[in-house]
């Protein structure tokens, strides 16, 4: 036969004086131990002070016989002793908590007395109090008597055996609480589901070492946060997934999410069983922001695929005298692999090796090129590649010239490579470009030079690069502005 439950509603500080005075008991035979950190009883104080929800408290009634009953807390122990050493115990609320600003009316006083309209109706104003490191005697009076008004739910089961609500306590608390990479997914609600669309294609299933059993536990989620912040905002990069979680939902957009999403599209059709030991759980981020940073090179899928292998076959173990001779592998091994230093050493050893592997390819290719070819000047380069009229380039040239020194002076650091002579040329056809155009190139070049420092060697190619790059950030703009 069912159990009988009675519902009742108390006023918070009913119920928390009936645990305080044992009247019901926290100290059921299995119940756990109060395991709580200041986080969990913050944000309950503040849920209690703002009015929302809280579960009801679930109880059982042991008879003991006489008509005499002893009530236990089955579920919401933690829940209750927060609230009473809030409530009793001088809890001081922590300065890390979030949503510390407790908004509230209250009467208008003034000279000692309530102010009123003249249809004698109270005068009410808003008000705000920062609870940061407050206890509860410390609020005003008038949150603490909403906090003591707060109505809490209670269910009872009724005409219970110690055993019997042994069993309850087991039942009710037979679950597990988020961990924290599922807790740091909560804090970017702005692109959640577009990550969530993410982790679903079918790179994650086919491609790549992505254990099945990770996927419940958030680390997927947790990649494509960490590969979105890497690749977009490496100067802010955040060690912990709840750091991540907050920033990217401040400042991402949904453009840095599909730029990952058909990179990944893209990488399905390269990437196979034989480079699971790259596109894993660990480091994934990391080649991801790589191969992001480095659509400057515009490589072929083939290119990508051949890279890869030469990385898996020969560059993992190249050391670089300029990080302590230390290879990609050393520093993966190490420890902190999750520390800005380190993930920008990595990064930066992956540029170089690329740099390295497609500058080998192109002096094979170069050994087919007849030596008696004669480079192009620079205004038959423009000519050629921005589509302007020969005459019209040489009338212009000095334009350009001006326009190109002025625009370097004030958008690249001293010391970049993209200021090397051997780029000056796609650099010269970009302005021709934005002539050609009406295209602005400060901010733009602002933004890339900031983001690269590096270029092709084939300056047409660099060239195009560019071109790409210039009208995808006028494309995030104006999705912006809208």
């Amino acid at each position: 036969m069912a159990k009988k439950i009675r519902k009742q509603t108390l006023a918070l500080k009913s119920y928390l004086d009936k645990v305080n005075e044992e009247d019901i008991s926290d100290s059921q035979d299995v119940q756990r131990k109060f395991c709580w950190d200041k986080s969990a009883i913050n944000e309950l104080i503040v849920t209690v002070l703002t009015d929302d929800y809280i579960p009801p408290i679930i109880l059982g009634e042991e008879e003991l016989g006489e008509s005499l009953v002893q009530q236990y807390i089955v579920d919401g122990m933690q829940r209750s002793s927060s609230l009473v050493w809030f409530r009793y115990g001088n809890y001081e609320i922590s300065s890390a908590i979030e949503n510390s600003i407790i908004e509230y009316q209250e009467k208008k006083i003034e000279n000692g007395k309530v102010c009123k309209d003249d249809e004698n109706n109270v005068i009410w104003e808003s008000k705000k109090f920062d609870i940061k490191k407050k206890t509860f005697a410390e609020l005003p009076k008038v949150l603490q008597k909403k906090f003591d008004d707060y109505q809490i739910e209670i269910a009872i089961h009724q005409d219970c055996t110690m055993e019997q609500i042994s069993k309850l306590v087991r039942r009710y608390n037979n679950h597990k609480a988020m961990n924290a990479v599922q807790k740091a997914f909560t804090y970017v609600d702005n692109y959640a589901r577009k990550i969530r669309n993410i982790v679903d294609l079918d790179f994650f299933k086919n491609c790549g070492d992505y254990p099945e059993v990770e996927k419940p536990k958030g680390t997927y989620e947790r990649v494509v946060m960490e590969s979105v912040m890497l690749m977009f905002h490496p100067d802010k990069w955040k060690k912990m997934p709840k750091d991540i979680g907050k920033y990217l939902n401040e400042n991402s957009s949904d453009q840095e999410f599909d730029t990952l999403k058909n990179l990944l599209n893209r990488l399905e059709n390269i990437v196979d069983d034989k480079f699971h030991d790259i596109f894993n759980i660990k480091d994934s981020f990391i080649w991801f922001a790589h191969f992001h940073k480095c659509a400057q090179f515009g490589l072929s899928d083939k290119k990508i695929e051949e890279f890869l292998t030469e990385f898996q076959s020969n560059l993992h173990n190249k050391t670089f005298a300029e990080y302590e001779n230390n290879s990609f592998d050393t520093i993966d091994n190490g420890k902190g692999t999750k520390d800005k230093k380190v993930i920008i050493q990595k990064l930066d050893m992956l540029e170089k090796l690329m740099i390295e592997f497609l500058h080998f390819d192109t002096e094979i290719e170069d050994e087919n090129i007849e030596e008696d070819n004669e480079p192009m000047t620079d205004e038959q380069f423009i000519n050629e590649n921005v589509g302007i009229d020969i005459d019209l380039v040489y009338e212009n040239m000095d334009l350009y010239i001006d326009s190109l020194d002025d625009l370097l002076d004030n958008t690249v650091k001293i010391g970049s490579r993209l200021l090397e002579p051997d780029n000056r040329q796609s650099l010269l056809a970009m302005v021709a470009y934005s002539y050609k155009e009406d295209k602005d190139l400060d901010d733009w070049l602002t933004d890339y030079s900031g983001n690269n420092n590096t270029y092709f060697m084939d300056q047409k190619q660099n060239y195009l690069h560019m071109v790409e790059s210039l009208e995808e950030y006028n494309r995030v703009l104006d999705k912006q502005a809208v």
